[in-house]
């Protein structure tokens, strides 16, 4: 699918978490500057979150928040990390049960230790407009 704007990643985001579930899980992929922050921070606002500042993961590792429901969102990007080993030591998989739905940047990094649940969104830049995103959803 291609989004053109800003507006139109917020409308996709929205669209992503209307059925939401405690134990969701989307993996949002693309290369550096392609939108999976945008993405994650849009679809948190969808949730109902709060929070004034929604910064990137990407030292913390893992950024937690209550959205107006009863779900938690766990934020994560795991960018900085070498490897499976080093994802799981961070306890990651206790994210992946109720209450908790889990959005996580630089999944590549551990992919077999995804749920099987697991929403994939590719993200690409466009090369003829900085502003479009060509998207792929892949549901299991």
């Amino acid at each position: 699918m291609l989004i053109e704007n800003e507006a139109a990643m917020i409308a996709l985001a929205k669209q992503l978490v209307e059925d939401v579930q405690a134990g969701d899980c989307f993996a949002l992929h693309g290369d550096l500057g392609a939108g999976k922050s945008f993405l994650a921070r849009a679809m948190m606002r969808a949730l109902g979150v709060t929070d004034e500042a929604l910064p990137s993961p990407t030292f913390a590792i893992i950024q937690e928040y209550d959205a107006n429901t009863e779900l938690k969102v766990a934020h994560m990007d795991w960018y900085r990390l070498e490897d499976s080993f080093e994802v799981a030591n961070l306890g990651v998989d206790e994210f992946f049960s109720p209450p908790w739905l889990t959005l996580i940047e630089w999944s590549e990094r551990a992919p077999k230790l995804l749920p099987q649940s697991t929403t994939h969104i590719y993200i690409e830049l466009d090369d003829t407009d900085i502003n479009t995103r060509h998207v792929r959803i892949e549901k299991p």
